[in-house]
């Protein structure tokens, strides 16, 4: 029987892809230590990115194909999630408790992008990191109505300077809805909207984030700009429906960020299809592959298509979306999905991999 060595396990190794990170693990970096004791093989990867319900699968599916390896009596696969923090954009300061800022933005009003960011918050917390949600969207913020939380609920006020973030189905949760009646409109001019979220953002006592998602305003004016420049943001994600007119203003919001230096994660194109829940008929009522063509023409991933779809309205509607509501359904997996590659595209922009540790018997 043939030695072990730390060749044919990286080998073998690299004949799997992350899905999340598009690379075998050993070219993303995740190879943190090789443990060869003869015939015995142990293996330590550590994951840049939340990823707590593919993790135990993932390292099975490693375990598997070093025990068929020559010379292998036993192997062991453990895989660790590590959260770090990455630079946003230059000489903007980072925010206290919070590591990763993600935008989650759109061109224009009413493409889904306050539920897909309340989707995703849930969605990286199921994944087992420390999330918050910030509701941006001042003229309409939603992420109260969505996570349930009473109207007339205000937060806690620390040391008269801190504002206590909420909390829902696990997430820290923040907005001017919370210090505001819901039946008083905000009549206010741009400036003072940018400042006032500017202060509610460094103003919160987030408690150790790995992701905070700040649910941006739509458009790409005055407010999107500030924020953009002021808050130090690791990637955005833009929303936005097959629709022709979505995609011109989503296009947009891909140029706002790139001219503020801000990483373009991916694309989320929502009411892709609708199926009728009478007949099954599929039917794209607002066209068909744009969100596709949006990424394939700047150069980023579609990181999710979702359908139109009753039950993700009814279900945000009702202060538990989609990712808890039915956390089985096809649609909670598209979203879980879409939280994993967020979190993997914020982790391949950050830090170099550091170098892996490898033991063997002398």
């Amino acid at each position: 029987m043939s030695a072990v060595t730390r060749e044919a396990v990286e080998a073998c190794l690299r004949q799997f892809t992350d899905p999340h990170l598009d690379q075998d693990p050993v070219s993303a970096g995740c190879l943190s230590e090789v443990d060869i004791q003869g015939a015995r093989v142990a293996v330590r990867l550590e994951l840049g990115y939340a990823a707590g319900l593919f993790k135990n699968g993932w390292a099975q599916m490693l375990q598997m194909a070093l025990e068929n390896l020559d010379g292998v009596d036993s192997a062991q696969v453990k895989v660790d999630c590590v959260i770090d923090s990455h630079q946003g954009q230059a000489q903007v300061p980072a925010l206290a408790g919070v590591k990763n800022v993600i935008a989650v933005a759109s061109g224009k009003g009413g493409v889904g992008k306050s539920t897909t960011a309340a989707n995703l918050a849930l969605a990286l917390a199921r994944e087992g990191a420390r999330v918050g949600i910030l509701d941006a969207d001042i003229y309409g913020p939603s992420q109260g109505i969505m996570f349930g939380i009473a109207e007339g609920t205000r937060p806690q006020v620390r040391d008269q300077k801190w504002f206590a973030p909420l909390e829902a189905h696990g997430v820290q949760v923040m907005s001017m809805a919370f210090l505001t009646d819901d039946n008083t409109p905000m009549v206010w001019r741009g400036p003072m909207v940018s400042g006032a979220l500017l202060q509610l953002i460094t103003q919160t006592a987030w408690n150790d984030l790995d992701y905070l998602v700040v649910d941006m305003p739509p458009g790409t004016g005055d407010i999107q700009l500030t924020l953009a420049q002021k808050v130090p943001v690791a990637g955005s994600v833009i929303v936005t429906t097959p629709q022709d007119l979505a995609l011109l203003d989503a296009k947009k919001g891909v140029e706002m960020f790139r001219k503020v230096h801000i990483p373009v994660l991916g694309v989320v194109e929502n009411m892709a299809v609708h199926i009728c829940s009478n007949c099954g008929h599929a039917e794209h009522l607002f066209g068909e592959g744009g969100g596709e063509k949006l990424a394939a023409q700047y150069g980023v991933e579609l990181l999710a298509s979702l359908p139109l779809s009753m039950a993700i309205r009814m279900q945000a509607d009702d202060g538990k979306p989609t990712t808890i509501a039915d956390p089985e359904s096809q649609i909670a997996m598209i979203y879980q999905d879409l939280a994993r590659k967020v979190g993997a595209r914020i982790a391949l922009a950050g830090k170099p991999a550091m170098p892996s540790i490898e033991i063997s018997e002398d």
